[in-house]
């Protein structure tokens, strides 16, 4: 049967008229991200609790009042706290393999398939406010009624979880023993937990590591690991396999490595779990690669770059042929700028392929590659194929051999803008880097437009930074002088509850771009050493990333400490 609409609904129940609902239809037409009844409120024509029925009867749900209600302690354990403040829900019964949870979305359909695959368990949704459900949460869930410091002490004393593990260690086990140890819910639960938190924490990996006398667990935030409450080191197996069990990999395959994937949705965006298992002495290690599409902004004005720097990358980007080459380490954020390079670029008029390894975020309208090596998929010979298939711009997601470099240059002869990654430790550098792997100078000086060098720093928290000074070891470090600092202020992070005690939350951009100007030509034709190609470079207006830090630092957006960690000298 149709649903109706919650206008209609509205009309129904007698809450509006129809004058009011084509008012309401020309509001949202203004606001289009906003829910229906959302709107309805806040124009006063109706209140929460008969937003509530409508939505109970448009369902055909049942509506309850959470502040009369008594929930068990068994019932809300079902639940964890980052689960319930994530979905907005609140367990209140649980019978037949049901958990029935009072929500106030229950339009969003896509809530309940999520908790049916992290529960295991059949939804029963009902309605309740969305006043009622935020003091249930505040009653039932901020007190710390569980979290994994205390999943982990419960399972630390469940005696079946260890004699279950036990077994297996000893390899007195079938399927079904492994399948039910696997499926438990005290092990699903501790994974949930972790997964839910690190996706609300906007980390980047998750590492599970087993050692011979414990089990690790890490997450890593900003680019630097934290550890968790480590679980039982008997429990190392169950979670390995219930990670394999949720990425379709061979769960009796423990001697070579493999790679697969997870989606998730998540708080009604798609999360997407690269997951590595690797065997080692003491069991699988396995690495989540966290892919957020919610919390990466595919734009080019939100990288952080200058004002200046941005106006003349873009530039050199909306060229019809040439190079541009992204440098920097692994998780500096190259591909994350390409990737907003090329949806500024994406239109209607141009063809955009990429070939990656692999293919981290899905674009609209961009054709996306996936480079497998085990079956002769390499970045030269997919290359290749892509000229052959009519682009007019092109990611190449490395160039790793002399091989891709040359079809990626030809690419360019012949009318293609080409961009790429290369790991060099700054910008000057990668023309060295081009000339080592075989490269002609006359070629790279006949292609290459601009190298951005970038790099990823620790962002100060907004909410404890203090102004601090500087020892003079750390001025002679940066090759600073007293006068250097006069009327400028450096900052560091106290510490709070806002950044978990780190002093900083979030991450921002380094950027040094070099352009290929006649003289820079001039000096690659001539074999100039990297020196003074960076040389020609400042002259010409290039911001070192040692340069551009010491301006973040005395903006109080990062700290001299990250700036040191990040970033060399130039010689």
């Amino acid at each position: 049967m149709a649903i109706r609409r919650i206008g209609q609904v509205f009309v129904d129940l007698g809450f509006i008229d129809d004058e009011q609902l084509d008012e309401l239809i020309v509001a949202q037409e203004s606001r289009p991200n906003e829910l229906f009844g959302k709107i309805a409120q806040d124009m006063g024509l109706i209140n929460e609790e008969q937003l509530a029925q409508a939505l109970a009867e448009q369902m055909g749900l049942q509506v309850v009042s959470l502040d009369e209600a008594v929930i068990p302690p068994e019932v809300l354990g079902h639940v964890t706290e980052p689960m319930a403040q994530l979905y907005r829900i609140i367990p209140i019964s649980f019978r037949d393999n049901t958990l029935t949870i009072a929500m106030c979305d229950p339009q969003k359909l896509s809530i309940q398939d999520e908790l049916r695959t992290f529960l295991g368990y059949e939804i029963r949704p009902v309605v309740a406010t969305e006043r009622d459900v935020k003091k249930a949460l505040d009653r039932y869930y901020t007190s710390g009624t569980e979290s994994i410091e205390s999943l982990v002490d419960q399972m630390a004393e469940d005696a079946e979880l260890a004699s279950a593990a036990a077994n297996i260690a000893k390899g007195g086990y079938n399927l079904t023993d492994e399948m039910a140890l696997v499926d438990s819910a005290p092990v699903r639960k501790l994974l949930n937990m972790v997964l839910l938190l690190a996706i609300k924490d906007r980390a980047s990996d998750l590492h599970f590591e087993p050692f011979e006398d414990e089990f690790r667990i890490r997450i890593k935030a900003d680019g630097i690991l934290y550890e968790m409450v480590p679980p039982p080191r008997h429990l190392a197996f169950a979670v390995t396999t219930r990670i394999k069990v949720m990425a379709n990999l061979d769960i009796a395959e423990r001697r070579m490595p493999q790679d697969g994937r997870i989606e998730l949705t998540v708080g009604g965006h798609p999360v997407d779990l690269r997951v590595s298992v690797l065997p080692t002495m003491f069991g699988e290690s396995v690495v989540l690669r966290i892919l957020d599409r919610s919390v990466v902004s595919l734009d080019l004005v939100n990288l952080g770059l200058d004002p200046t720097l941005l106006r003349s990358f873009r530039e050199r980007i909306h060229k019809p042929n040439g190079i541009i080459l992204v440098t920097g380490p692994t998780g500096s954020g190259k591909t994350t700028t390409l990737y907003a390079a090329l949806v500024e670029l994406n239109s209607m008029e141009d063809k955009l392929i990429t070939t990656e390894d692999p293919v981290e975020y899905d674009i609209d309208g961009i054709v996306q590659c996936s480079i497998d090596a085990a079956i002769g998929n390499t970045f030269s010979n997919c290359l290749r194929a892509i000229l052959r298939q009519d682009p007019d711009k092109i990611l190449v997601g490395e160039i790793r051999d002399l091989e891709t470099a040359q079809i990626a240059i030809q690419a360019s002869l012949t009318g293609h803008l080409v961009f790429s990654t290369l790991h060099t430790n700054d910008a000057p550098s990668t023309i060295t880097r081009l000339r080592n792997m075989g490269i002609e100078p006359f070629l790279i000086t006949a292609t290459l437009e601009a190298i951005l060098a970038q790099r990823l720093v620790r962002r100060l928290c907004t909410k404890c930074k203090e102004e601090t000074a500087l020892t003079p070891e750390t001025i002679a470090e940066l090759q600073l002088t007293p006068a250097d600092l006069i009327g400028k202020k450096v900052y560091r992070g106290k510490g709070c509850e806002n950044c978990n005690n780190t002093g900083y939350r979030g991450r921002l951009g380094l950027y040094e771009l070099m352009i290929c100007t006649d003289e820079i030509r001039d000096l690659i034709v001539r074999g100039a050493s990297t020196e003074e190609l960076r040389s020609a470079a400042k002259i010409n207006g290039m911001i070192t990333l040692r340069d551009a830090g010491l301006q973040s630092c005395f903006q109080g957006l990062t700290t001299v400490d990250e700036i040191v960690r990040e970033t060399i000298l130039e010689a």
